[in-house]
């Protein structure tokens, strides 16, 4: 016969199909065969096949092994058997000891979502009645048995679960909570921040005083408006002019930021997460006592609970501090803590603080740009077109006219004067300048007679050589 080239499946493949319900062996006993060989035969085929043969060989399927678990779930909780690496004995028994060092934190989270269902535990309550040999079931099954004999399974795992993560848990929230607690204190004792927004509200009473009436005070989200409102020149902010009028009226507002602490990381703090957070370790606490005072002779427990009794109460403590401290903050300032989250209260004084620090740095440029422009306008002209000759210049002039006060000094003491030349034809000169009155070149010799006798005019010591 011709082989047929299908693809078969195997036993285990078959639960839950329609093949379960079929019955080939029943067909096989009702059709006669033999036609069917002589029109599918091959030319090579030999001898016909003994149908008797045949029908024995199709009764002596392989036996199908008795399931307990649907074959999805079955097949899920066989890979995760095997991502835990140990046997069904040792699984188990460190799940009845509280064993963490056994069994991974991933590993229990996993194993969780096959605790028992009712209908499993129906079907192993019938297969044990029964008296069935396990070696029927499949390795599943055999640990869903042994796993379903733990009392409180699902107590034991919950408790377990809670013990492997307490510690990051609470490592993870106390930060937060401290956060909140700084962010939300510091912002309602600041004396600086409240004159600040007195000064706000004063320049907007005073800017909405002809079209609107007085205003007691304003939402936060107010504060970016500041950044919006421009002056008639469009060169500055309504926030740059207050930050000049506290500069130069009220100096001592200037750093009210450093009042203020943890802004940043309070405005990532979802306080709604965390009080939920807080609330599923002590429902695990509660649960852990409660399997201690029922297991009291878990050293387990009693270690975790000696060591983190004091831990948790301090977060619990925390909690309600931080809520306290966040909402009375929020209603403090006018908000409604219901409809604003942390994530929203707290970024408003961020932008607030930068913006103001930005308007602080752009007064001091323009400070500094227009003292260049006040000095460039006082410098005169040509002056900083060469400014590397104007010191050489006074230099060299401040040499010639020491050198003179020096030849006056001499001439008054009536010291020698002392002249380099060539041959002493400077000396020379001076000599003769000293000997004979002055004459102008352009003008003729004078008469002596207008002259009067010893008007002769000499040299002086205060002449300028």
């Amino acid at each position: 016969m011709p082989i047929f080239n299908w693809v078969a499946l195997k036993p285990s493949q078959i639960d839950g199909t329609v093949f379960t319900e079929l019955n080939d062996e029943k067909v096989l006993q009702e059709l006669d065969m033999s036609d069917f060989e002589e029109q599918f035969k091959t030319k090579a085929q030999g001898p016909g096949l003994d149908i008797s043969a045949l029908k024995v060989k199709a009764t002596q399927k392989a036996p199908s092994k008795v399931t307990l678990m649907e074959s999805n779930r079955a097949k899920n909780l066989a890979i995760t058997l095997r991502k835990g690496g140990r046997s069904i004995q040792d699984i188990c028994t460190a799940i009845e000891t509280y064993d963490q060092q056994a069994l991974s934190l991933d590993f229990l989270e996993l194993l969780l979502r096959f605790l028992p269902t009712e209908y499993e535990r129906t079907l192993i309550g019938k297969f044990e009645r029964e008296q069935q040999p396990p070696e029927e079931l499949s390795d599943e099954d055999q640990f869903m048995i042994r796993f379903s004999k733990i009392p409180r399974l699902a107590e034991r795992m919950n408790v377990m679960i809670f013990l492997g993560n307490f510690n990051d848990t609470a490592q993870l929230l106390m930060p937060q909570l401290n956060a909140i607690i700084a962010a939300s204190m510091s912002l309602k004792s600041s004396s600086k921040l409240r004159n600040i927004l007195e000064i706000v509200l004063a320049f907007g009473n005073y800017m909405n005083s002809s079209k609107r009436g007085a205003a007691y005070g304003f939402r936060l989200q107010s504060l970016d408006a500041l950044l919006e409102m421009k002056s008639t020149d469009r060169k500055q902010t309504l926030l740059h002019y207050l930050v000049r009028v506290i500069m130069e009226k009220y100096p001592e507002l200037t750093g009210f930021h450093t009042e203020l602490h943890f802004l940043d990381k309070a405005g990532t703090v979802s306080l709604d997460s965390v009080l939920q957070d807080m609330r599923s370790l002590q429902q695990g606490m509660e649960l852990t006592r409660k399997e201690f005072m029922r297991q009291d002779d878990s050293p387990v427990l009693k270690d975790f609970l000696k060591v983190n009794l004091e831990v948790m109460e301090k977060l619990q403590a925390d909690s309600k501090t931080a809520k306290e401290a966040y909402e009375s903050a929020v209603e403090y300032f006018g908000e409604n803590p219901k409809t604003s989250p942390p994530t929203t209260f707290f970024p408003m004084f961020l932008r607030f603080i930068r913006a103001y620090k930005k308007a602080e740095q752009d007064i001091e440029l323009w400070k500094k740009q227009e003292a260049a422009a006040k000095e460039a306008e006082s410098s005169p002209p040509g002056s900083e077109d060469q400014p590397e000759v104007k010191l050489p210049i006074q230099k060299a002039k401040r040499q010639q006219m020491d050198m003179i006060a020096e030849l006056k000094r001499k001439q008054m003491v009536k010291e020698p004067l002392i002249y380099e030349g060539k041959d002493g034809a400077i000396e020379d000169i001076i000599s003769d300048l000293r000997n004979n009155p002055y004459r102008r070149a352009d003008k003729g010799r004078g008469s002596a007679k207008k002259r009067a006798a010893g008007q002769n005019l000499q040299a002086t010591p205060d002449i300028s050589l």
